[in-house]
């Protein structure tokens, strides 16, 4: 039940639609289960005894009653594909600004086919069970309901052939479904599994091409195309048999009820009319039997859909804003107190451990050490992409935990170590920075970054099309556009995580000059491999571990730590050597 609560709050403005369509199928059904019964009186009292103009006039009411089914019939698919497709347009909503919402950690517990996976081949799922409940699902048990009434208002022995057979044919779908469904949730994750390959494949085929792995690449495909393949062709082999179910149901009711009322004519105690409404009614009930075996495989496929969505929808951001956030940030100033994070909370591993730091606004903080010491992840504390899992990360005096989310992080630019520009122009990747930045601004930051030589150098300039993915750039030149984005939000605080590793030194040592110049007051955290990058630094953090073994001046570092100078002489002297 609190699936359902929790996916029906999807249906919002579309419940006028979805009211009125259950309304219409009652009027279509209602009308349907007429038309048996005046038919019968068409023949018994009209064709039966010759006269016409009861004839006509039955076959006006007749002529009437299928258009108003008819009209019904239409109302109630428009209105039913009008609520399905705001339904499912409302879910995808729903999930995509519940991701925007998402901290890193919880981005981490999905993975990104699966997402997407949810985001598509769940939504349509539940997009048609969603159709088929609120016309077919209340189209089917009304007609049958009606229809068998109906026969037992006829002749109530032939109304017990189908009380026999109903019961009987649901316990036998009912055990084919119960097995059926348990297969869907396993082919779903398989389905996860699928659009990863895919993903991974487009994203990376440079690389597959490069080491000519297209055939490992394939054969992988397959294996995984494969199982979903098996698995469906289980459930297939499953539900392929409700077919015969009810094709033997529904002859066997209409022997039995074309046996017993053949009887009953020739006994002089039923009317041939009846009989053809017995015969009518028989194929309603038989019909709605079917429509609703369907209904329960497209429920048994929605059901593992629908708790994949809700798993989106339910999981609930680990970074909030606290009652009353702070929305001002007064400086660049940064201050760790014994920091301590762990990706798994509490108990868990510890990446970061007892960092103690204070830095002043409008320093130049350098960063270094090993692979896997922690360095991208000391910096993502500060704009509070992950929570500290003990200590406090200060920003202008007040802990990061009590600003307002959006504040803090509109005050620090962050440069990841993975450059990623979206398909559109270069002013509008730009533009991330700041959406109302002038054309004087942009071209401000790019020379900044050093990015307006090759920009310049472009046929459209700035009006460029960056490809998805920044594609048709190189890596350097997609680092320098990273970087004139971030400065254009102007912000306190400016971290580049190793965002200048595919530029040239002259042009690294053009971009370091043009921000201790140009921006001045903003606090810069540069994390590098390259001495070159930080050495000018007003201070510079050795990291070994997860733990600050050494902060000082460049000059200190060389002196007194053998960190430092065994990664400074490896740099400088091993060319020589």
């Amino acid at each position: 039940m609190g699936m359902i609560k929790q996916l029906s709050g999807a249906v919002r403005e579309y419940k006028k639609d979805a009211i009125l369509t259950p309304v219409f199928v009652i009027g279509e059904v209602a009308l349907e289960v007429a038309v048996p019964l005046v038919m019968a009186k068409l023949i018994d009292n009209g064709i039966n005894m010759g006269d016409m103009n009861y004839i006509i006039k039955i076959g006006i009411v007749l002529i009437i009653l299928c258009m108003l089914s008819l009209l019904c019939g239409t109302l109630s698919g428009k209105y039913a594909a009008s609520a399905s497709a705001g339904f499912a347009a409302n879910l995808r909503h729903d999930m995509y600004y519940k991701v925007q919402n998402y901290s890193f950690k919880n981005i981490d517990k999905f993975s990104t086919a699966s997402i997407v996976t949810r985001l598509t081949t769940d939504v349509t799922n539940i997009q048609q069970a969603f159709m088929m409940i609120i016309r077919m699902a209340v189209r089917s048990p009304i007609m049958l309901i009606c229809a068998f009434f109906a026969v037992l208002s006829i002749n109530r022995r032939i109304a017990v052939i189908y009380i026999c057979i109903i019961p009987i044919l649901f316990l036998l779908l009912s055990l084919i479904m119960r097995r059926a469904q348990s297969i869907f949730k396993t082919v779903f994750k398989k389905y996860d599994n699928l659009n990863a390959i895919v993903q991974e494949n487009l994203s990376g085929i440079r690389v597959v091409k490069s080491f000519v792995r297209q055939d490992y690449e394939i054969e992988k495909f397959k294996d995984s195309s494969k199982e979903i393949y098996e698995d469906f062709s289980r459930v297939e082999k499953l539900l392929v048999l409700s077919s015969p179910l009810m094709q033997i149901c529904v002859y066997s009711c209409m022997l039995l009820a074309s046996w017993l009322s053949t009887k009953y004519i020739v006994g002089g105690t039923m009317l041939t009319g009846n009989l053809v409404s017995i015969m009518t009614y028989t194929m309603q009930i038989m019909m709605s039997l079917m429509i609703l075996s369907m209904i329960i495989v497209m429920i048994s496929m929605a059901k593992p859909s629908g708790e994949r969505i809700c798993e989106i929808l339910s999981e609930e951001p680990d970074i909030k804003d606290n009652a009353s956030p702070v929305y001002e940030v007064k400086d660049g100033s940064v201050k760790f107190s014994n920091v301590c994070f762990s990706y798994a909370g509490k108990g868990g591993k510890q990446s970061l451990k007892n960092i103690d730091l204070d830095i002043a606004s409008g320093e130049t903080v350098g960063i270094i050490g090993g692979t896997g010491s922690s360095k991208s992840t000391l910096v993502q504390l500060i704009p509070r992409l992950y929570d500290v899992t003990e200590g406090s990360v200060e920003v202008g005096g007040v802990d990061v935990r009590d600003y307002d989310i959006e504040t803090l992080r509109n005050e620090v630019a962050v440069v990841l170590q993975k450059n990623v520009l979206f398909s559109g122009t270069i002013k509008d990747n730009l533009r991330w920075g700041d959406e109302n930045a002038t054309d004087e601004d942009i071209v401000r930051v790019c020379k900044l970054a050093c990015a307006d030589e090759f920009i310049e150098s472009f046929p459209e300039k700035y009006d460029t099309y960056i490809e998805q993915g920044g594609t048709n750039v190189s890596g350097g030149q997609k680092q320098r556009l990273c970087i004139a984005r971030a400065l254009l939000k102007k912000p306190k605080i400016l971290i580049l995580d190793d965002s200048t590793s595919a530029v040239d030194t002259a042009t690294d040592a053009r971009i370091r000059k043009a921000f201790a110049e140009e921006i001045p007051n903003t606090t810069k955290f540069i994390i590098a491999q390259r001495i070159s990058s930080i050495q000018d630094a007003d201070k510079i953090i050795v990291l070994d571990n997860g733990r600050v073994n050494a902060v000082g001046t460049h000059e200190e570092l060389l002196k007194s730590n053998p960190i430092y100078r065994e990664v400074y002489d490896s740099q400088t002297k091993g060319g020589e050597e």
